[in-house]
């Protein structure tokens, strides 16, 4: 978990190519593949997301929840635009 964010995605929602597209779509890799498993960075979630907001664009609604620990706030996917 991040200091002052926590990522939160459902595994279910979330499709291996949708996870390589996180991946490479997240300016500061907060989102990885290893051996075609779906993962956040802790380490770059801890000091490196900046709240873009990309991810939470490309998700289905709901899949994808960022926490503001430091604001007790929280945001959620609304699905991808078409």
């Amino acid at each position: 978990m991040g200091i002052f964010i926590n990522i939160i995605y459902n595994t279910d929602q979330i499709s291996p190519a949708l996870a390589r597209q996180l991946t490479t779509t997240c300016p500061v890799d907060i989102f990885a593949m290893d051996s075609g498993e779906r993962l956040i960075v802790q380490q770059d979630e801890v000091d490196e997301c900046t709240l873009c907001g990309l991810c939470l664009k490309l998700a289905p609604a709901g899949a994808l929840t960022i926490q503001k620990l430091y604001k007790d706030e929280q945001l959620v996917s609304q699905g991808a635009a078409r």
